[in-house]
C-alpha cells in the first residue's frame, strides 16, 4: 500500500495501538489515516506505528469536528436498551474496522435501578487478549457512548477475562468481513 501522508495541523495527543500509551504528536508530523469509525481515528506513522486519536482531535488531521449542537436528541422517546446497544455498536477496535459488539467483546449489558429512581447500565466486556493495552481506552469509549444515551444516569464498564475471548464470540458478519469464515 502506498504511503499517503497527511501533515498534522496542530499538536494532539494519541494512544499507541495496541500498547495503550499516550504520546504527543507534533504539528507538521506526518501520518496516514487507516480508519475513522465511531469516536476515534486510527492513523499510522511513516515507521508503521498505529495510533488512535479521539474524534475530538479529528481537526488535527483535517476532519471537521462536530460541536454537538446540531445533533437532535429525541429525549421524549421512552428509554430502550436497544439504544444502549446501538451506542456500543459505535465503539470500534482501533486496529480493525469492527465494533466491540460485533467482535463479541461485550459479554453483559444490563439496566439496573440506581438510587433515587435513576437508571444504571452495567457492562462487562473483554479484550481479545489479556495483555491488550487498549482495554482502558475501549472501556472509556464504551462508557462515554452509553452515558450519552438519553435516560442513562450512570454507567459502569468492567473488564472481565472469564470466559476468555475466542474468535467464536465474533458475529458471523464480522468473521465474514475479516475473511475468517
Amino acid at each position: 500500500m502506498a504511503w499517503s501522508p497527511i501533515a498534522l495541523l496542530r499538536d494532539c495527543m494519541a494512544t499507541t495501538v495496541p500498547a495503550g500509551e499516550l504520546v504527543l504528536l507534533s504539528e507538521g508530523g506526518e501520518v496516514e489515516i487507516v480508519q475513522q469509525l465511531g469516536a476515534s481515528i486510527t492513523v499510522r506513522t511513516e515507521l508503521g506505528t498505529l495510533l488512535r486519536l479521539d474524534a475530538a482531535d479529528g481537526d488535527a488531521v483535517g476532519f471537521v469536528v462536530p460541536d454537538g449542537e446540531d445533533e437532535a436528541v429525541d429525549d421524549d422517546r421512552p428509554f430502550d436498551m436497544s439504544r444502549v446497544l446501538d451506542a456500543l455498536g459505535q465503539v470500534y477496535d482501533p486496529e480493525i474496522p469492527v465494533s466491540i459488539v460485533e467482535l463479541g467483546l461485550v459479554y453483559r449489558c444490563e439496566e439496573l435501578p440506581g438510587p433515587l429512581d435513576t437508571r444504571r447500565i452495567e457492562i462487562d466486556m473483554s479484550m481479545t487478549a489479556p495483555g491488550c493495552g487498549m482495554g482502558d481506552v475501549l472501556r472509556a469509549d464504551a462508557a462515554r457512548a452509553v452515558f450519552a444515551v438519553p435516560g442513562v444516569d450512570d454507567v459502569e464498564v468492567n473488564l472481565v477475562w472469564d470466559p476468555p475471548w475466542t474468535i467464536h464470540r465474533m458475529s458471523e458478519a464480522a468473521r465474514l468481513q475479516l475473511g475468517l469464515l
